[in-house]
């Protein structure tokens, strides 16, 4: 989905502890001709942002560094229902951006380019498509491992469940949560695939993606058959 198919402005929480730095934010947003980005909510900790209006949230901009302490940690625990991360940060070493990106992080802005990608960034991760800052593409240059996405737990099995022919909306109903989270999942796993440019647009493409990474093995992809429809026959991800 493109920018201009917005319903309307992309909803903006910050957990940032500088003022100075949420009002230079404020500031980027305000000069945005088209006024895309909303900022609803701001604070210092994550459990502050998440507590008000910033919990529903369409994307989240996270400082790495809050009051002295990093929260390279928590990215996982922000994206696990699905939420939008982009972390935003003064520590741009390649590892810390590799090491968020693999938690969950839709995108890196480092502080020193935010006015330049600031905006673009979030729209482009609101709508689940690809941007790469200047500082992601240095670490994802310079990564020596094998150039294959790190799917997170809860990705892999939303894939899974998919690739055995079960509808987004049986996979949401499986995994007990909500439909949207499902197509986050599999959208973020496009997205991920995108990044280090082998995009996967389709369902045939992104299953030949992941069994060409290993991270799905062929045996594992077979018609899902209800345990409840069946019960002499095991569901298709029941250990053997």
């Amino acid at each position: 989905m493109d920018s201009e198919q917005l319903a309307g402005p992309v909803r903006l929480a910050v957990i940032e502890d500088h003022p100075v730095t949420v009002d230079g934010i404020r500031l980027w947003l305000s000069q945005d001709p088209g006024r895309r980005v909303e900022l609803v909510a701001s604070g210092p900790t994550i459990e502050s942002v998440l507590a008000g209006p910033g919990a529903d949230a369409d994307v989240f901009l996270l400082d790495l560094e809050l009051n002295g302490v990093m929260v390279v940690d928590r990215v996982a625990d922000l994206c696990a229902d699905g939420r939008r991360v982009i972390v935003f940060s003064g520590h741009r070493d390649p590892d810390t951006v590799l090491a968020v990106l693999d938690a969950g992080a839709a995108a890196f802005i480092a502080k020193h380019e935010s006015a330049d990608h600031c905006v673009e960034t979030i729209v482009a991760v609101a709508t689940d498509r690809p941007y790469v800052t200047p500082t992601m593409a240095h670490a994802l240059i310079a990564d020596a491992r094998p150039q294959r996405p790190q799917l997170s737990e809860r990705e892999h099995r939303a894939l899974l469940l998919w690739f055995q022919s079960m509808s987004k909306a049986s996979v949401a109903r499986r995994m007990g949560i909500s439909e949207a989270t499902v197509r986050q999942y599999i959208d973020r796993a496009r997205v991920k695939y995108a990044k280090i440019g082998r995009p996967a647009p389709s369902k045939a493409a992104l299953l030949a993606r992941a069994i060409e990474d290993g991270l799905i093995r062929p045996d594992e992809v077979r018609t899902y058959r209800s345990f409840a429809a069946d019960p002499a026959e095991p569901p298709a991800d029941s250990p053997s």
